[in-house]
């Protein structure tokens, strides 16, 4: 994570570097002892992370945090604890009091690390899948496009599937349940029976053991009638 401390005291900014030279995961790209220094540093590179004290001479650390759009994480280390508030309802990742102990700072840092890490984290493949509203099936010689919006069931015929969809005639294509079900995610599709998976805003009506969609009754399996009640309770 790349960082930039900015103070105007000399001895504040040896010791903040002597902190990230302790943290792995912490990379110092400047060490600024003004505002007007760091904004020079951040026209040159790139930045995860600042640490920046509050009153120095030329405009102090909470002006200089307004000033960026988009702004980087941000950490306030000062010796005065009444900017508190101010700094926290700028969405400061946290406030340091000097004199600020290792402990203190590998916590702020280390708070900072697992946003940036949860920012950058990859969405779940199943959320990857549902973003697309569209999926491509090879049906004897041809890929068909399926709008995943007009799919009402899936049927399970040992090697095959049979696609039902808004189009008279339904889709049959050469693979299992379980990997189509894979690839529609469980948003708005639920496997109800070792045999179907339904498009839950397709559904008529449930009655007992079994869903109405259009004319077709489909059983649910005891296997899978828990995860369909609460799906259908939500």
């Amino acid at each position: 994570m790349k960082c930039i401390i900015i103070d105007d005291e000399p001895l504040a900014l040896e010791l903040l570097e002597d902190f990230i030279s302790k943290i792995d995961f912490l990379e110092l790209v400047a060490s600024c002892s003004s505002g007007i220094e760091a904004m020079s540093a951040l026209q040159k590179e790139q930045v995860d992370l600042i640490f920046t004290d509050i009153e120095m001479p030329d405009f102090s650390g909470i002006d200089f945090i307004k000033t960026l759009e988009p702004k980087p994480m941000f950490i306030f280390t000062t010796a005065y604890s009444h900017y508190a508030v101010e700094g926290f309802n700028l969405n400061a990742i946290d406030y340091l009091v000097k004199p600020i102990p290792f402990h203190r700072f590998l916590k702020a840092a280390t708070r900072a690390n697992n946003l940036l890490l949860s920012k950058n984290k990859p969405a779940p493949i199943e959320a990857q899948k549902e973003a697309c509203d569209f999926i491509f099936v090879k049906s004897e010689y041809e890929n068909i496009k399926i709008n995943l919006s007009e799919i009402k069931y899936i049927e399970s015929l040992k090697d095959y599937i049979k696609i039902y969809t808004n189009k008279e005639k339904p889709i049959l294509t050469l693979s299992s349940l379980k990997s189509f079900e894979e690839r529609l995610g469980k948003t708005n599709f639920l496997r109800v029976h070792k045999s179907f998976i339904v498009g839950l805003k397709h559904i008529y009506s449930v009655q007992r053991n079994r869903i109405i969609i259009d004319d077709k009754w489909i059983p649910i399996g005891l296997n899978y009638r828990e995860d369909f009640i609460k799906k259908i309770d939500n």
